[in-house]
């Protein structure tokens, strides 16, 4: 697959408001993001043979790919939902450029949506929605994970932040930091309202504990909104209206189906990813001017630091401290506020802003990357078993 390396760029991208939005509906909110991406390439809805999402977590319904294609007007010759939870972004991005050149279609869509911070559940309802929704996995799990709390993201990540403690030393400081770091990234992007407040590291130390060792500006948010992206050929990619963005290296990996499967907790399914990516864009960590990392958690963002080669294994604490992921650090991390305090899409918003910096002038003057020319989006998601990487450039080669 070198071969793709440059041959696919995305040319347009489109979001939704995110928050509480109370009232519209995912199909909505899918809808909506299709259209702004499509605008903003440049191109017509007829133009557009190719729709890829993911299934609502709420609501899941067989083939919602075609539903949404439907509701645009589309009439895709190619389309699918794909499942790999936070993943899936990452991975559509990769799809839609293997689609493209298998001769399938010839451009694609990329949507993600969703409606969970307004949707109103009983807690009842909401636990059967859960485990019909991951009933596969749940339902082989239960006697050994459920007893010990491991019934939801923060149960499965604490058990990855309480190893990564006891092996090398890392402080809930540390995982501070990149709790302050997104947080202030989100305080200079006008679409993240969700928090509005600065957050301090005395802050994060002095927040309630969710699940030990992680508090509260260790979780992600919920939130309702939308996100998409255009994926075309690059050849096409060069007569559109927008700065294309390309495809340079792409790379995924699965090494388990639960954490109690895991080898290990500390390194994650990034570290196999990442270096496909790598290979796949003949560049490495060194070449990055930002990395988009998934950060359901802040200690997915820390190991995902060190799978991608930012900084040794173990030292990703110490990476994180004085600035560093900042906006004007030596590595910015998740420039638009990420999950943790712009919006939790399952991570499509990392693509989005992603293209928004390598494009040039589509963000706040002050949360633009210098010069940024290549950069890294990680996806993360399963019971922290699947994971996709992709690394983005404004330059073709």
């Amino acid at each position: 697959m070198g071969n793709l390396r440059g041959k696919y760029a995305i040319v347009g991208v489109g979001e939704t408001k995110v928050g509480k939005l109370p009232g519209i509906g995912t199909l909505t909110l899918h809808v909506e993001a299709c259209k702004k991406a499509i605008d903003d390439a440049g191109l017509k809805v007829s133009e557009i043979d190719g729709l890829l999402t993911n299934q609502p977590l709420h609501d899941p319904f067989r083939t919602y790919s075609v539903v949404v294609a439907h509701s645009m007007g589309i009439k895709p010759d190619y389309s699918l939902d794909l499942g790999l939870g936070g993943a899936t972004p990452v991975a559509m991005a990769q799809h839609a450029a293997m689609a493209i050149d298998a001769g399938l279609a010839t451009a694609v869509v990329c949507v993600h949506a969703r409606n969970q911070a307004s949707l109103h559940l009983l807690p009842k309802q909401g636990m059967g929605v859960t485990r019909a929704y991951h009933g596969g996995v749940r339902d082989g799990c239960e006697d050994f994970e459920d007893p010990y709390g491991v019934m939801s993201g923060p149960g499965h990540h604490s058990f990855a932040a309480a190893r990564h403690m006891h092996e090398f030393g890392t402080t809930s400081k540390q995982l501070g930091a990149v709790a302050v770091a997104t947080r202030k990234h989100a305080n200079m992007n006008p679409s993240a309202t969700m928090y509005s407040k600065k957050l301090t590291l005395e802050d994060h130390q002095k927040s309630r504990m969710i699940i030990e060792p992680l508090r509260l500006p260790d979780c992600s948010l919920m939130s309702d909104g939308g996100a998409a992206f255009v994926v075309t050929s690059a050849e096409r990619a060069r007569n559109l209206k927008k700065k294309p963005v390309y495809i340079m290296g792409m790379g995924n990996h699965q090494p388990f189906a639960s954490v109690m499967d895991a080898e290990t907790l500390t390194t994650l399914g990034g570290a196999v990813s990442s270096k496909m990516a790598y290979k796949m864009a003949g560049l490495g960590p060194k070449d990055m001017d930002f990395a988009q990392i998934y950060d359901c958690f802040t200690i997915t963002t820390l190991i995902t630091l060190e799978d991608y080669g930012f900084c040794k294994k173990g030292e990703g604490g110490a990476f994180v401290e004085g600035g560093r992921i900042e906006i004007g650090g030596e590595l910015p991390v998740n420039t638009h506020g990420g999950l943790l305090s712009h919006a939790h899409l399952e991570g499509m918003t990392h693509v989005t802003e992603a293209v928004k910096q390598l494009r040039g002038g589509d963000v706040e003057p002050e949360r633009q990357v210098k010069d940024a020319e290549v950069g890294v989006v990680s996806g993360h998601g399963g019971y922290a078993s699947t994971h996709a990487s992709l690394v983005l450039s404004n330059r073709p080669s």
